[in-house]
């Protein structure tokens, strides 16, 4: 495996019964690369991030990650490895508030005389912390994710990947459901994030939205990739005519 990828999927081919999602597809995301996934309904995309989510797991071929071949088995392994989700319907709990679901399933403990309880305090602190660092002024780790709007909870869940060591966001659908102004923001914050060394795949059906952030397309069509297409080779609308041919 190239060094400077990390990851790398080989020869992946996935069937459920009868239909053949996905058919000997192999692609590569490079180190603070971004990756546009795109195709038509039924290409294969959801697959894919489910595969690399631990949700499937692939009749024929292997994934590696960081020059190793890993089998992701759960979500929770995939996020242990280093990978992120950031879904369409955001990754967050509703009746939770900001703290909770900031640090859901990484909650930080301290001593108390022979037990171990939940620090709230640093955890709240904490999670106020990122938010603003991101751009994102909440009022108070109390509040409840449910009066936060879509492009908050995208955030919030970027946030937490930057927070704990991640090393790849997966984005499925990221901008599905919000304004213009807060897909704009989603967008441009997912575009910072490479600067901080993380690499991500995005999944979008609007090749408009992603155009300006990717660095090279990945193009699906009936669970086969067609081509690549490197963004400093094309315009947006050459990825428009390429997927209209499919």
């Amino acid at each position: 495996m190239n060094q400077e990828n990390i990851l790398e999927i080989r020869n992946i081919s996935k069937s459920f019964g009868a239909v053949q999602a996905l058919s000997n597809v192999s692609f590569t995301v490079g180190r603070s690369e971004i990756v546009g996934l795109v195709g038509d309904n039924g290409a294969g995309k959801s697959t894919i991030i489910n595969l690399l989510m631990g949700v499937y797991q692939p009749d024929e071929g292997d994934i590696y990650f960081e020059g190793k071949r890993v089998t992701f088995v759960s979500p929770r392994n995939t996020r242990a490895i280093g990978i992120e989700p950031v879904y369409q319907s955001t990754a967050v709990v509703d009746l939770m508030n900001l703290w909770r679901n900031f640090y859901l399933g990484r909650e930080v403990t301290r001593s108390f005389g022979p037990f171990r309880v939940l620090d709230k305090a640093e955890m709240k602190k904490k999670s106020i912390e990122m938010m603003w660092d991101i751009g994102v002024h909440v009022r108070e780790a109390d509040e409840s994710v449910q009066y936060m709007s879509g492009g908050e909870r995208q955030s919030l869940c970027i946030g937490r990947c930057m927070e704990f060591g991640g090393k790849m966001l997966l984005l499925d659908e990221p901008t599905a459901a919000l304004s213009l102004k807060e897909t704009d923001k989603v967008l441009k914050f997912a575009e910072s994030v490479r600067e901080k060394g993380l690499s991500e795949i995005i999944v979008d059906h609007n090749v408009y939205h992603i155009y300006p952030i990717v660095d090279r397309f990945v193009i699906m069509g009936r669970g086969r990739k067609i081509t690549e297409l490197r963004k400093a080779d094309v315009s947006a609308e050459d990825v428009i005519e390429t997927l209209m041919k499919l």
